[in-house]
């Protein structure tokens, strides 16, 4: 076998491995939102979309962006087989997200009654401020379980810990806002980011990394590094979090809580169960890119083998999407929700070019190129605060949409640009093509939409669903010889 077809293989496998679990995890997500929107309405879902908002701004804020940070460090010092070569920035890492997790919990306190006028124009939401301010150091100390997970790249145990603290999660939410109804928010924010800590503890404590004791200079002068990257990416983040929050203020000051939680259970649509692939696939390219940063020639092929299969399996997916999207609102919401539809058929085109620019993105990341990634990460949530104000100004739920597909074009070829004059990167004529393909695909299959014939609309739509996973298992068959994978898994099952 060449390198070639063993990087597709090992891209795809990794894939499926953490993807299978994902989907079950999606499947938890979806019914405990089908639960949250039947029981507490569009209303109640945008209060919880403003708190969580909230919480995730000050949480990317105090969080120093060890988590991404510290994923590159682990990964870089990590020589295989050999644990004892990262348990010293381990337990930096540990140390750094507990303190950061206090800070950003005290200023959670102190601030609440700020917090819940900016957020929802009065201090009657103070109270509740005051009480999910815990889930700060929950997430954060989380995320630093996590770390040890994907730095080390052990993706079995880290999508058990996403799987099982989602499980728990669901099993102990549903009855609580069942019972309690918009009453249930508060508790049930608390209890889905305990559980999700305490499945990280268990699995990141089965890879049997040992403790070091760290003094507190020690732990500044040996953890700047994590910090210097971490801050980069606490500004991008923070960035993103409040280009969203300000969205969501405008949405409801101008449209009210419903139409919040139309705007959140439209992008829950897109980037939760639709953007899952992305973060599928980022839980191994990230420390695998890291890995091989230094080295312009491997960067540039790892680049290309992810977004080649990025772009063949978010294609197939966009089309069923946009032929199915009606059943989906109906099994994931309630008929209410009707509305997002238009929002999310514009959006969910933006996923194509959303997996190309996202595999250029963690370039700059990987590299540690502070001064273009903080450039790029002003000038595109710049961009996008602009975009989604006039999108929702001019055409409400459904130009937010709009919005969100210009974005990622702009996205992709402000990347495609960077990237190319910075590392050299590009992509070959094989690619453009298999891209080109999938990109017409995906575009006629939305204006099938318009057809008035639900018969022959639906007939066509089925139609473009076989060509393109027909056409994406041919182009996976050419790198990767998709009979030699199935034979291997039916004897593997047979020994």
């Amino acid at each position: 076998m060449t390198d070639h077809k063993s990087s597709y293989r090992q891209i795809l496998k990794t894939t499926s491995l953490f993807g299978g679990v994902q989907f079950l995890t999606i499947i938890i997500s979806i019914v405990r939102t089908k639960l949250i929107a039947v029981f507490i309405g569009p209303a109640g879902m945008g209060i919880i979309a403003l708190l969580n908002s909230a919480m995730n701004t000050i949480s990317g804020l105090s969080s120093l962006g060890i988590e991404t940070s510290g994923v590159k460090h682990v990964s870089a010092k990590y020589k295989e087989g050999e644990l004892q070569s990262v348990s010293r920035i381990i337990s930096i890492i540990k140390k750094l997200v507990l303190l950061t997790g206090i800070i950003g919990t005290l200023f959670t306190i102190m601030f609440a009654s700020w917090l819940s006028t900016i957020t929802f124009g009065s201090g009657k939401f103070s109270s509740a401020f005051v009480l999910i301010a815990v889930t700060v150091l929950f997430k954060q100390v989380t995320a630093g379980q996590l770390v040890i997970l994907q730095g080390l790249r052990r993706m079995r145990l880290l999508a058990k810990a996403n799987f099982y603290g989602n499980l728990l999660g669901l099993l102990v939410s549903v009855p609580l806002y069942y019972y309690y109804g918009i009453d249930a928010i508060v508790p049930t924010i608390i209890v889905i980011s305990l559980s999700a800590l305490l499945f990280s503890f268990y699995y990141s404590n089965q890879v049997g990394i040992q403790n070091e004791n760290i003094a507190g200079r020690q732990l500044l002068n040996e953890g700047k590094s994590v910090i210097k990257l971490g801050i980069l990416l606490t500004i991008s983040g923070l960035l993103t979090l409040l280009t969203t929050y300000l969205i969501q203020i405008y949405i409801g000051s101008s449209g009210g809580l419903e139409q919040v939680g139309f705007y959140n259970a439209g992008f829950t649509l897109l980037n939760s169960y639709v953007g899952i692939i992305f973060t599928v696939m980022s839980t191994d390219y990230f420390p695998k890119l890291s890995a091989i940063s230094e080295d312009n020639g491997k960067v540039r092929e790892s680049v290309k083998q992810q977004s080649f299969i990025s772009v063949l399996i978010i294609t197939p997916i966009i089309i069923l999407f946009l032929s199915f999207i009606p059943l989906i609102i109906k099994l994931i919401y309630t008929p209410q929700f009707n509305v997002i539809i238009p929002m999310v058929c514009f959006g969910i085109l933006g996923m194509l070019f959303r997996a190309v620019s996202w595999s250029m993105g963690f370039v700059i990341i990987a590299k540690g190129d502070s001064k273009i990634f903080l450039r790029t990460a002003i000038g595109f949530n710049i961009i996008s605060l602009v975009l989604n104000f006039l999108g929702y100004y001019y055409y409400g739920l459904q130009g937010l949409g709009l919005s969100f597909l210009v974005y990622y074009v702009i996205h992709f070829l402000g990347l495609k640009l960077i990237t190319q004059k910075r590392y050299g990167l590009y992509f070959e004529k094989e690619f453009y093509f298999t891209y080109l393909v999938c990109i017409a695909l995906c575009g006629i299959t939305f204006l099938l939409r318009y057809i008035p014939n639900p018969f022959l609309k639906y007939t066509l739509m089925a139609l473009m669903s076989v060509v393109s996973i027909t056409f994406v298992l041919y182009q996976l068959n050419k790198k990767i010889e998709l009979k030699s994978v199935f034979n291997a898994l039916i004897n593997k099952k047979n020994d």
